[in-house]
């Protein structure tokens, strides 16, 4: 597994916030199979088209005068909005209609060669597949039970870790450091320097203990408008 350090290594690899946020969008939509996203006067748009997700915006370089001039071509439901500022500040740029999305981190890391194999925990069994940009990690229990999960999606040199959870029952148990070491190891022989990911709060406490750095708040708010009565 990389050794935690919390400084870029690649010359080449962005740097600013704006600059992220466009390198993670970049990732998640490879890691998510959904269209490239689209450049819009305010940003990014990512036709997700989800149950509860249409379309998502992703603002890089958000400010009052771009969230309201996009908030108020908004007419339909489940439309994303994210941004790289404090919920709060973004609660204000934006009318009636829009909830909250969970609150999130956009963080970074180094990716380095690992320094010997991490042993798999007794009882697990490591799975490792590459499809279509894609690189998953599973670990299984003895009678196939999902225990954790992660995935990438390597653009260029910089690695976007996606969807890593672990099942409550199977939690502290160093199961989320070995999905995170098994991803690293694998976006470095793809030639990754950079490792990307928006985090939850609760993901953010394991990163953090692996030297992950946060740049910036992830801020998203959804429009749900209420129905007309």
């Amino acid at each position: 597994m990389s050794s935690p350090i919390t400084e870029l290594v690649s010359p080449t690899a962005p740097a600013t916030v704006p600059e992220l946020a466009r390198a993670w969008v970049a990732g998640w939509t490879v890691s998510r199979r959904v269209p490239p996203p689209v450049a819009d006067p305010w940003g990014l748009r990512i036709a997700v088209g989800a149950p509860g997700q249409r379309v998502r915006h992703v603002l890089p370089a958000a400010d009052e005068a771009l969230v309201r001039g996009l908030a108020a071509t908004v007419v339909e439901p489940d439309v994303w909005l994210k941004t790289f500022v404090e919920p709060k500040v973004l609660r204000g740029w934006l009318p009636a209609g829009w909830v909250p999305d969970a609150p999130g981190w956009l963080m970074t890391s180094p990716l380095r060669p690992a320094h010997g194999p991490t042993p798999v925990p007794a009882g697990y069994t490591l799975s490792l597949t590459a499809e279509r940009g894609v690189t998953q990690v599973r670990l299984h229990t003895p009678d196939g039970v999902l225990a954790a999960r992660g995935q990438t999606a390597v653009v260029d040199t910089v690695a976007v870790v996606d969807q890593i959870a672990t099942h409550p029952e199977h939690r502290r148990r160093g199961l989320g450091r070995l999905v995170m070491g098994a991803l690293a190891e694998a976006a470095v022989a793809a030639g990754a320097h950079t490792g990307l990911l928006g985090a939850t709060t609760e993901g953010r406490a394991l990163y953090r203990t692996l030297g992950w750095r946060t740049r910036a708040p992830l801020t998203g708010f959804i429009h749900r408008p209420r129905p007309a009565r």
